[in-house]
């Protein structure tokens, strides 16, 4: 058949954006469809705003004042600097992609009628096309929802002024970071969820640091409570929790809803293209392929992943297997998480609990901080490495961070994991002393000193050199009882 577009991409986020710029980097002709805003939700309302925020909210804690209409400012400056919706689309059209600003839904398998604001309709045919319609923040459905203001991720930072007092509800990685934000800035913050802990799924040796942190900087943490009922107006709202059979009351000046996101398919009209999904997203196999050959989805839309690096990896995977038949499928095995509090949490790889429901046997390393000379001269040593690993290889399965820079840290282990560097191989690489990435090679080196010392090659080495002297780190000296292989089998 005949049609407008070789490819057709409905969501200008980070994604699309990854799509569209490949379309025209072969030659396609590419056309992006968003409703709002190119850039989405990550660079104009969750990623980069809360990382704006963080940051000054650091400074606060450093003793530096700072007015909230400072805070605010900074805010949409660097927020125009980085989402930059005009810029978006003057390089895509440069590039030759088309963009039109509207909604999007199907009228058959190839073919989508672009609704504007103005309410002009126009019709346009794809021989491929691409959805990466993305997420909108869940709020749960709870008693007094309709008639109670309360804020989400996409008017969090509209706010005006710097609340006296503040709820969240969802100790989520958006939750915490914002919890310890506006507390830092002065706000009275309480979190609550209803797990027993912050950052459900993270190991608690990992959470605690940080949750230790938040305690002394004044966060009111309540995990393990239900909400049920919210009340109030702009000046104050009240909010109803359950423990167990007891029951109290909060109050706070604003509430505000880190709840996890959801997906609405529907609103694409899939099913006149015949794309199946169902409540988590659009199904999508490995290769981001839905059960029409010529249809993909990527990000969160497909509810696979709420992560903008993972919306990227996969519009490349997409965009590469629909225009260039080039097989190509989803990393997922290595994929790196970070949380953004202070201190910073960090995952890549395979979680503790995934490797033992898996029945994997593995080793924890545990390799403190403290043993990192530059974080203890920036007396920045509440922090801990936790590797999981094959005993007899020292293949790295996953890794925890917590602790500054834990973020980039990270990076390392990713990219040892994807090359199938092992621990062994990781402590031969040379770190320029004193980084925080040195502390990488060190962990390595402390998993090889006690692998040395619990197993029978050193007794093998000293009964041949007749050595006299115990096994010691190459780099600290004896490993600390608290440091050895734990063998999980």
């Amino acid at each position: 058949m005949n049609h407008d577009y070789d490819l057709i991409i409905i969501g200008g986020g980070a994604g699309g954006l990854a799509a569209a710029g490949i379309g025209a980097g072969v030659r396609a002709r590419t056309l992006i469809i968003e409703q709002h805003k190119l850039g989405g939700d990550g660079t104009g309302y969750g990623c980069v705003s809360s990382k704006i925020l963080l940051h000054q909210a650091a400074k606060a804690a450093m003793g530096v004042t700072i007015s909230y209409d400072t805070v605010t400012g900074k805010l949409q400056e660097l927020q125009n600097r980085i989402s930059g919706h005009t810029e978006h689309a003057e390089r895509l059209r440069k590039q030759g992609v088309d963009v039109k600003m509207g909604r999007a839904v199907f009228i058959d398998s190839h073919t989508v009628v672009i609704h504007y604001s103005s309410g002009e309709r126009q019709r346009v045919t794809g021989r491929y096309f691409i959805i990466a319609t993305g997420s909108q923040a869940h709020i749960p459905s709870v008693p007094g929802i309709g008639r109670t203001p309360w804020l989400s991720i996409r008017n969090l930072f509209d706010l005006a002024y710097l609340p006296e007092s503040m709820i969240i509800a969802g100790a989520d990685p958006t939750g915490t970071e914002m919890a310890q934000a506006f507390q830092r800035l002065g706000c009275r913050v309480t979190l609550l969820d209803e797990v027993d802990s912050i950052l459900p799924g993270t190991p608690r040796e990992i959470t605690s640091i940080l949750q230790d942190r938040l305690e002394k900087e004044g966060v009111n943490l309540l995990p393990g409570v239900s909400l049920k009922e919210i009340a109030g107006d702009e000046l104050r709202i009240s909010v109803r929790v359950s423990r167990g059979d007891k029951t109290n009351v909060l109050e706070a000046e604003k509430l505000f809803f880190s709840t996890g996101r959801r997906v609405n398919p529907e609103s694409l009209q899939l099913d006149k293209a015949g794309v199946r999904y169902d409540n988590n997203g659009i199904r999508v196999n490995t290769s981001c392929r839905t059960n029409l050959n010529h249809i993909y989805a990527i990000g969160d839309v497909t509810g696979r992943y709420r992560l903008t690096h993972m919306a990227v990896h996969m519009a490349r995977v997409a965009a590469n297997n629909a225009l260039l038949r080039f097989p190509q499928l989803i990393d997922t095995k290595n994929v790196p998480q970070v949380i953004f509090t202070d201190p910073e949490i960090a995952h890549t790889g395979a979680t503790q609990s995934e490797l033992e429901t898996n029945r994997c046997a593995y080793d924890i390393h545990r390799f403190p901080y403290d043993k990192i000379d530059h974080a203890v001269t920036e007396e920045a040593d509440d922090g801990l490495i936790q590797v999981y690993a094959k005993k007899r290889t020292g293949r790295i399965l996953g890794v925890d961070i917590v602790g500054k820079q834990a973020g980039e840290m990270i990076s390392h282990y990713t990219l040892a994991m994807k090359s199938g560097i092992t621990l062994k191989q990781l402590a031969g690489v040379i770190y320029p002393y004193p980084t925080y990435a040195y502390g990488v090679g060190i962990a390595a080196d402390h998993w090889s000193a006690a692998r040395r010392k619990n197993g029978n090659f050193s007794r093998w080495i000293q009964r041949i050199f007749r050595f006299k002297g115990p096994v010691e780190d190459p780099v600290k000296g004896p490993v600390p009882e608290e440091n050895q292989i734990r063998d999980i089998s």
